[in-house]
């Protein structure tokens, strides 16, 4: 990518608790195919990305220990406080590269996502000289996710997670995946206005469409062909839900004493 205009750096949010797994490992750590998750990530990061930070937090030194015994040259940020998704990229902050002209923010509980998606976000992003350009994609059932906002002209204009959405909110099929592109100098100024204020009491990265809007930068979103690839692993049955589309994708063969696919 050569100059810092294209220098990119990726920023794996990877800190988070996974309550509802019902497990003591860390959800980045669960296994798909034999493999954790987030190492699904990190492989798709590299292909695509100058830099990898991968934000910790939950079980840090373990995750720290088996990313770095299968990636190398990645960098790792601490968050000590899991105080929100904005809240986990400041904690990156630091240690991104002054040569860095854009920031790709990435999901660690999310190993479907396919770098040839992240790339079009990427090309879509530098192509339309956006400060801000979002990852989307369109659900029939959207519940769980947080919804894509427009304004009347069909600009977008905001995210509303679930819990706060209203009822014509929730409605909406097009829905937040949490991968976002932005322009470093954007993303520094835009994390600095992030309240607390909303149902969680959190962070919320989401709220940086939202500044972006009211501040007329130029922001938009790329739509993913496939919702599957976005799928984030929250309990046991995602995570089964996505080892069986991970199966099907590297087609590997059935065991048919188990009936199933076997790596």
């Amino acid at each position: 990518m050569g100059n810092t205009a294209r220098y990119v750096t990726v920023v794996i949010l990877a800190a988070g608790m996974g309550k509802r797994m019902n497990s003591d490992q860390a959800k980045v750590l669960q296994k798909i195919l034999g493999k954790p998750m987030v190492l699904y990530v990190v492989e798709t990061a590299q292909k695509v990305g100058n830099e990898v930070i991968t934000v910790i937090g939950n079980q840090a030194d373990k995750v720290r220990e088996v990313i770095s015994q299968h990636a190398e040259n990645i960098k790792f940020a601490f968050q000590d406080r899991q105080l929100g998704t904005a809240h986990a990229v400041m904690c990156a902050l630091k240690h991104i590269s002054d040569d860095t002209g854009h920031v790709l923010i990435l999901c660690g509980d999310v190993p479907l996502i396919r770098p040839a998606t992240i790339s079009r976000l990427l090309d879509d992003h530098l192509g339309a000289r956006r400060d801000l350009s979002l990852l989307a994609v369109e659900m029939d059932n959207p519940s769980g996710y947080g919804r894509v906002l427009f304004d009347e002209n069909r600009q977008l204009c905001g995210i509303v997670e679930e819990a706060d959405a209203t009822e014509g909110e929730k409605n909406i099929k097009t829905i937040n995946t949490g991968i976002y592109c932005v322009k470093k100098d954007f993303l520094f100024r835009s994390l600095a206005q992030i309240t607390t204020d909303n149902v969680q009491g959190e962070f919320y990265l989401t709220d940086i469409v939202k500044i972006g809007f009211r501040g007329c930068e130029s922001i938009g979103l790329t739509v993913a062909k496939d919702y599957r690839e976005v799928m984030g692993v929250n309990t046991l049955e995602h995570l089964l839900k996505v080892e069986t589309l991970m199966r099907d994708r590297l087609q590997l063969p059935v065991d048919s004493k188990k009936n199933k696919r076997v790596p």
